[in-house]
This record gives structure tokens, sequence and C-alpha cells, in this order.
């Protein structure tokens, strides 16, 4: 029980000071758009519990263990390191050094779209764009990544508590298929996903609307994008230097209502545009107020 406490007590030091740093600077675990990236993410994730289970059985077996000799031997601490560990890390580093040369690749050969993430009034990203596509929407490839990654690391830090000195926990090798599967549909998906258009903000001032995001570009020869309203087509120009597009909406259409932009014969997901909610005023403000 003590050793298991011992561990857990680690275990909060390390995660502590890397969530303290990572709140202080939070693009080292976002990508090229300012999003959340879930293979850096992942593979800092097991990069941190590889690094406390190590300390841990160093721990051990310089008090509890006796020292030099509990590591000898063929059935030793670290007997399952090479078999079993490493290639559950490799998994994940694999598919986010792969994700991050497909994608620059592709956004520099302008076959997929990563406009700039829309802003917090935290400046905190939300944990939901860790399974999340650029519009927001849940995707079910970044879902399966994360849930089964979380359930492994969940196995390993549950079968470790239960004997610390038996060192890394016995797992079956092909335990490494949990996160090598998972992080090889999501480098596939990186790959096969399309250029589609990203609404990412829409903004309404005085009958001018801005829609900003990315994957607006129809090309040299192609038409122009074209943005509908509840499926109303609406004239509009792009801004040369956002990218944005800009349009005059119709005085008796008001919101809340849906957008879509479609350029290359693709669409994007639809936007629900909805004005924020303004605070109520309070009753002596409304009484001091001239009628």
């Amino acid at each position: 029980m003590a050793s298991a406490l011992c561990a857990l007590a680690l275990l909060a030091a390390l995660a502590g000071s890397i969530c303290l740093r990572l709140g202080r600077s939070p693009g080292f675990i976002t990508g090229r758009d300012g999003r959340l990236s879930t293979s850096i993410v992942l593979a800092l994730a097991w990069t941190v519990i590889l690094l406390w289970l190590l300390l841990t059985i160093l721990g051990y077996g310089l008090t509890a263990g006796g020292g030099v000799a509990y590591f000898r031997g063929a059935d030793g601490p670290l007997s399952t390191l090479t078999t079993v560990y490493l290639p559950l890390l490799g998994g994940p580093y694999v598919a986010l050094i792969a994700a991050k040369a497909v994608v620059g690749l592709r956004v520099e050969h302008g076959t997929m779209a990563k406009p700039a993430a829309r802003p917090t009034g935290s400046g905190r990203r939300p944990l939901h764009e860790l399974i999340a596509n650029d519009s927001g929407r849940t995707d079910l490839v970044d879902l399966q990544y994360v849930a089964l990654s979380a359930v492994t690391m969940l196995y390993v830090v549950l079968f470790f508590l239960a004997d610390v000195g038996g060192g890394l926990p016995r797992l079956p090798a092909e335990m490494w298929a949990l996160t090598g599967a998972p992080a090889g549909a999501y480098l596939v998906n990186k790959m096969a996903v399309r250029a589609n258009p990203v609404i990412t903000n829409v903004v309404l001032e005085d009958g001018r609307l801005t829609v900003e995001g990315g994957g607006f570009t129809a090309g040299p020869a192609g038409p122009p994008p074209l943005l509908t309203i509840d499926d109303t087509p609406l004239a509009t120009r792009t801004d040369p230097l956002t990218g944005a597009l800009t349009a005059v909406l119709d005085p008796p259409r008001t919101p809340p209502f849906t957008l879509v932009v479609a350029a290359r014969g693709l669409r994007s997901d639809p936007y629900r545009y909805e004005p924020a909610p303004q605070p109520p005023v309070p009753a002596q403000q409304r009484a001091a107020d001239p009628l």
C-alpha cells in the first residue's frame, strides 16, 4: 500500500508540473492552426506514463527492492520494456511525426484547409478539440484514438499500482495494437480527408455578414465559392487579405440561420449562427433611463 501511495504521489507531481507548464505555454500541445493536437497530447501522455513507471521502479529497487540485484534476471522488473511498452509508446510517436508531415504537405499543396482556431475568452483550448474536426464536430476517428489510448493507459496504471514491486505489468505483447491500430487509423484519416471548406466564425454587424474560415478559394479556373443561408444563395465577395467571405444580408432575414460554404464541389459542415444573448438590464438602470 505504501508503495502504491508513493507511486501515486510521484505521478501527481509529474502530471501537475507538466499541466502547470502547459497552462503557461499551451502552444506546446497545439497544432499549426492553434487547436489542441490529438497526436501531440497522446504522445506526451504516454511519455509521462512511461517516465513515471521507470522512475517509480528505480525508486522501489533502490529502497525496498534491495538494490542492483532487483533489476537482474530474465523476469526482472523491466523485462517487458522492449516487447510491450516501447511499442505502446512507438505508435503515438509514429502517428505524431507522420501526421505533421502529411498535414504540412497537404496544406502547402492546397489539398487541406487548416484555418486558424477561434480565440477563447479564457485563452485555453477546449478539451473537445481532441476528438473534433476543424469545424468543431466530433470526429469518430479521433474519438476512437483518444478513447482506446485512454483505456490502455488506465490498464497500465491500475495493474502497476496493484503490484509496484513486480515492475512493469506483464501485459500481453499484443497490447501495442490498442495504440498502434488507432494511431494508424488516425494517420490514414489525415491522408484521406478531403479539403472541405471550414467555417470557424461568423460575424453580423449592421447587416454586413462576415464568414471566417478556410478552404474558400476555388483556384484560378474554378467558380467562386458559394455561400448559402438556409439553402438560399447569397452574393458574396472574398477578402483578398484574410480570405473571409463578406456579404450584405437582406433586411428581412434575421438570425438564427444556418450557413454553408461550397467551393471546388465540396461543402462545409453546416454552421448555426445565433446572436449572443444580451445581458439583462438591472431594474435600477431601467428606471433611470429616460423614456
